[in-house]
């Protein structure tokens, strides 16, 4: 195959952007470990210039090769047994029913209606949950507000005064998240509603090549925060028990806000049956409660002929349409989920997770990605492993500033974030390994913002392709580096 790609002037990055998927699907058509899918097969045979007998004897020809129904991750076969087993169905269902409808399957249409989503816009989401749950709000809880430069923004994260701008430096004596139990917990009940949506799930993330690894994450079941210090307890769940469960609750709210539905119980069944009020979002032991951090980045820069004044420059990303969470939106970087790499206990701790998103978002370690199975490092953050980047960041005294700055419960799906400030004080930095700093796969972009530019920034915060979890962090972070910026910073003032 890769030799008919080559005779049609196709890179195997140009193929796979022509079919949307991803370059490492190619490689593995191309190495034989995998054939394309049906639907796939009729748009591969017209950009390959071949009839469909000529495809089928360039990608069939090996006995061994079994037709690809995990274009979005390996561990696609994982979530049709997890599936299978959980709504009660013999085995081999879930891939039956994935596969006959990948067959019917509009692909446009598919595209158009996650552009529709796209649209729906983090205001008119924030504003749908606050219908949704209306005056069930419980006493000391309410959505995070805050007013700036004569605006007031209204987001989907729930939180209380002593949650927030906790300056809460991220090393042990801090932070203090314990994991409790290494066995994970029981998943959520999967009922008929629940299985037709995840189904569906399963369908858009082979077609769209979204990456749906199954890893382990955390899960919180208590929580202990306060200014300096933020403590609580977690357990393990699988990531396939999250993404098939409590987070198609956004794509079932994103299609109400553009369809104009008026949201309240009985207009989201899916809602209904999960996270029906604030009672189930606090209850965090009794349900799935995943989550992870986002962190604004800051960075010093010395004074430049062309720029001006020495300033910080805020990294802000694209999130790309191949992620699970926040596809197509604005977003701190870095962000992750919190979850564990090889120490589960050690990696408890939020500042572990904000350490290795740096590694894998902004410094090119690919080989702690958590979307790439069978990681066999012993120790994959040790020194002798680091970046460049991060070794020297770790060697100098006082370069790197981490803190939790606040803490909040996302309605979209009950999600727990830990809004973090990351802050690079050593302008050297920047000098050194600036042309280092390139984001991954899972962002679209980059965008780069001085600290000195207020009148940007107030339109940044203004700017309605934010996720939620995203703009918490950077209200939080703005706040925060206002106080430690001195002459660097001329930020809008956050309320």
């Amino acid at each position: 195959m890769a030799g008919a790609r080559k005779a049609a002037g196709h890179t195997q990055e140009s193929l796979a952007a022509a079919l949307r998927v991803d370059r490492s699907t190619v490689i593995r058509w191309e190495a034989g470990d995998h054939a394309p899918l049906p639907y796939l097969r009729p748009r591969l045979a017209r950009l390959l210039g071949q009839s469909q007998e000529q495809l089928r004897e360039l990608v069939d020809d090996d006995s061994d090769v079994r037709p690809e129904v995990d274009g979005a991750s390996a561990d696609v076969e994982v979530a049709f047994d997890w599936l299978d087993r959980h709504a009660g169905w013999s085995p081999g269902t879930s891939r039956r029913k994935v596969m006959s409808r990948l067959g019917a399957l509009d692909e446009r249409a598919l595209h158009d209606r996650n552009g529709r989503r796209a649209r729906a816009g983090r205001s008119g989401v924030a504003r749908a949950l606050s219908n949704y749950y209306g005056d069930r709000y419980v006493q000391g809880l309410g959505t995070y507000r805050v007013r700036y430069g004569g605006r007031d923004v209204t987001t989907s994260i729930v939180t209380r005064p002593e949650w927030l701008d906790l300056a809460c430096p991220l090393t042990p004596a801090h932070d203090r998240l314990m994991l409790v139990s290494s066995a994970p917990g029981h998943p959520t009940e999967v009922d008929d509603l629940a299985a037709k949506h995840a189904v569906r799930r399963l369908v858009e993330a082979v077609a769209l090549d979204v990456r749906l690894t199954n890893a382990p994450i955390y899960r919180l079941l208590g929580l202990d925060v306060r200014q300096g210090v933020i403590g609580g307890a977690v357990g393990l769940a699988w990531f396939v028990d999250y993404a098939l469960t409590m987070d198609l609750l956004e794509g079932e709210l994103l299609d109400a806000v553009v369809r104009k539905v008026a949201p309240g119980p009985g207009s989201l069944p899916l809602r209904d049956r999960y996270l029906s009020d604030l009672g189930s979002v606090l209850d965090m032991s009794s349900r799935l409660c995943a989550g992870g951090v986002a962190a604004l980045c800051a960075i010093a820069r010395p004074p430049d002929r062309y720029r001006g004044a020495a300033d910080y420059v805020l990294l802000v990303q694209e999130r790309s349409g191949h992620v699970l969470n926040a596809a197509h939106q604005l977003a701190v970087i870095p962000k992750g989920f919190h979850q564990p790499l090889a120490d589960y206990r050690v990696d408890a701790q939020v500042g572990a997770t904000v350490r290795r998103e740096m590694e894998e978002e902004l410094f090119g370690r690919t080989d702690i990605d958590s979307t790439i199975p069978r990681h066999t490092a012993a120790a994959p953050m040790h020194p002798s492993r680091l970046s460049e980047p991060m070794r020297w960041l770790t060697g100098i005294p006082d370069a790197l500033r981490m803190e939790c700055i606040g803490f909040g419960l996302n309605l979209v799906s009950g999600n727990y974030e830990f809004a973090s400030l990351v802050v690079i004080e050593d302008e050297e930095f920047w000098a050194r390994y600036g042309g280092h700093v390139e984001a991954n796969w899972e962002s679209a972009g980059l965008h780069l913002y001085s600290s000195l530019d207020r009148e940007l920034l107030t339109e940044l915060i203004a700017d309605e392709c934010w996720s939620n979890e995203g703009l918490f962090a950077l209200l939080l972070g703005l706040r925060r580096l206002a106080e430690l910026g001195g002459k660097r910073v001329n930020l809008p003032t956050v309320e």
